[in-house]
């Protein structure tokens, strides 16, 4: 049992290094029922994040945290609405948010349309 909490451990302490590195959070089809905190951690690091394809409900206010963030892929979860603050993500390129359930977006996010 020692054995595998320690490979757990181990790859996720590869997982995080490789985030971090790549600037690319790629957590697409991993089942997700919540948002994973250990993301939030690399605040500065990731420019995209893709969550598509789980079951999440809610986006934490604390993504604002991710300030150099230029993707935000969304798509195909059971959202319903937006943190307020997402319009803070001044770098944020594209948002894909197909296939939830939002809507409409909040008017802080008005900052980051075109």
């Amino acid at each position: 049992m020692g054995c595998c909490a320690s490979q757990n451990a181990d790859s996720k302490a590869s997982r995080l290094a490789r985030w971090r590195s790549t600037g690319i959070v790629a957590l697409r089809d991993a089942k997700l029922k919540s948002f994973p905190d250990e993301v939030l951690d690399l605040d500065r690091s990731v420019r995209t994040l893709d969550l598509t394809h789980n079951r999440l409900v809610e986006i934490p206010l604390e993504i604002s945290k991710l300030i150099n963030m230029q993707r935000l892929i969304l798509a195909d979860n059971l959202i319903e609405r937006l943190p307020v603050n997402l319009g803070k993500l001044q770098t944020l390129k594209v948002m894909t948010l197909d296939r939830n359930h939002i809507m409409s977006l909040p008017d802080e996010c008005n900052i980051l349309l075109y």
